[in-house]
């Protein structure tokens, strides 16, 4: 017995092996987090990249005195470009104009190229009211709503998931940005 308690202490305090042992048990750890720190970086940066879209098609649109429904359908065309390839873009676009005798926001033209989201009318867009920024009477603004969703390249703790934008600009030359076909205020 004294024989198997002395190999079993001599076993114990040995430290011969101790470092393949350690690297096989924290190996797998440090693979996951590696790959873990992509996904994280790629989540972020396919939501900057959906934002600066965003931000690109709401200053494109700004610069117009008017567009038509083509030009709004490059938009769309423009978002798929701009975002990666593997991912698909919902876009609404709208031209709000402030009436301050009826205290609320009139719609002159909504579209969704590819008729991915409803468009808003007069009723509907008085939701996004407290996401506009306060006009003087007869203002007008551009509203760009983008929907984008995001699938991981492999499980790191992130669920697929839909970034949203939501981006208000003021028309840079015009008071308001007209359809082709007319303004109906």
């Amino acid at each position: 017995m004294k024989v198997m308690s002395r190999l079993f202490r001599r076993f114990a305090r040995g430290e011969d092996g101790s470092l393949v042992a350690e690297a096989l048990i924290v190996l797998p750890m440090l693979i996951w987090a590696y790959l873990a720190l992509f996904v994280y970086w790629d989540v972020f940066r396919s939501m900057n990249t959906v934002q600066k879209a965003s931000y690109s098609i709401a200053d494109l649109i700004s610069r117009q005195a008017e567009v038509d429904n083509r030009f709004l359908d490059g938009m769309s065309s423009m978002m798929n470009y701009l975002i990666d390839s593997d991912q698909e873009a919902r876009m609404r676009l709208t031209s709000v104009q402030w009436n301050e005798d009826r205290q609320r926001y009139v719609v002159l033209w909504s579209r969704s190229p590819g008729r991915t989201m409803p468009p808003l009318d007069n009723r509907s867009v008085q939701a996004f009211r407290p996401r506009i920024p306060i006009m003087a009477d007869g203002h007008s603004a551009i509203l760009v709503e983008a929907e984008v969703s995001y699938r991981p390249a492999f499980d790191a703790g992130i669920a697929p998931h839909t970034f949203s934008q939501f981006v208000v600009t003021r028309p840079r030359y015009h008071i308001r940005i007209c359809l082709a076909s007319g303004c109906p205020v």
